[in-house]
């Protein structure tokens, strides 16, 4: 059997949006994958991530992925240099559970316990407000940001930004942690320049912003056909935000699947883009 191409996986992952009868169509002329066994998606996660996949992800991505506080995925993407947030692998170093109202401790290797960054010494002499407070150049803010690691340590401090606003680095560095609450962000303000560097360090709203704006749609696609073992719990909301795309401008047209199929590698565009421009063309 022929293998399998990254275009093809991605393509495949829309298909698997319409129903069964559709997709058994289309696949029968264009030859794209059907679902693949959480054994092959996790082989495959690993080979992409091997192969530099890490470069694509988001950071928000990362954080949705160590949200499923499994330590074999945790210890892939720490292997494969995919977690570059201070703050998150500070806290995967001392096993402090990502999901949603989980408080019990995660099993931490030695490999893991020292992979964590260096302690700040402002920290150790100032603590966590302190040190933030006393942050005057990025590099520092950074530094202090990470230390902010537990739910309580994120009310420590956006107790103190209302009390006396933070210096502009340490908001900086707090606001583009993957895990600021989205109160504190809101605290901190939407200056234009803040917006953009949300942007620029990969922090995302939500799967069905990543899904809907980003590109090329190649990589976004193959990213997500690889949720039902990095993200499982985040997957839907991406594929309910793509699903009324798919229905409406593909639907059970085989000629306009059989052109996403050949458009798909090559194309630069968003997903969204793509599904409208493959319709257009057929």
């Amino acid at each position: 059997m022929p293998e399998i191409s990254t275009a093809e996986r991605a393509a495949g992952f829309l298909l698997g949006l319409t129903d069964d009868d559709t997709a058994a169509r289309v696949r029968e002329r264009t030859r794209l994958p059907g679902p693949e066994g959480a054994a092959e998606a996790r082989k495959r996660l690993r080979s992409s991530l091997g192969w530099g996949g890490h470069r694509r992800l988001p950071v928000s991505v990362t954080l949705w992925a160590l949200e499923q506080d499994d330590p074999q995925l945790n210890a892939l993407l720490r292997e494969h240099g995919a977690i570059t947030d201070l703050g998150l692998r500070r806290a995967l170093a001392r096993g402090i559970p990502f999901g949603p109202g989980r408080t019990q401790p995660l099993p931490v290797s030695r490999a893991t316990a020292e992979n964590e960054p260096e302690v700040p010494e402002a920290y150790e002499r100032l603590g966590l407000v302190g040190a933030l407070r006393a942050a005057g150049s990025w590099g520092r803010a950074r530094g202090a940001a990470s230390m902010v690691l537990t739910a309580e340590d994120w009310r420590t401090v956006t107790d103190a930004d209302a009390e006396q606003p933070l210096p502009g680095y340490s908001r900086w560095a707090l606001s583009i942690r993957p895990d600021c609450p989205p109160g504190l962000r809101k605290q901190f303000g939407s200056h234009p320049k803040f917006t953009h560097r949300l942007r620029e360090a990969g922090v995302l709203d939500g799967p069905a912003e990543y899904a809907l704006t980003h590109r090329p749609a190649v990589e976004v696609l193959t990213l997500l056909s690889l949720g039902t073992v990095m993200f499982p719990s985040r997957l839907p909301a991406a594929e309910d935000a793509l699903r009324p795309l798919v229905r409406r401008h593909l639907g059970d047209r085989e000629e306009a699947w059989a052109v996403l199929a050949q458009l798909i590698g090559t194309f630069h565009g968003t997903a969204p883009e793509l599904i409208v421009t493959a319709r257009a063309i057929a």
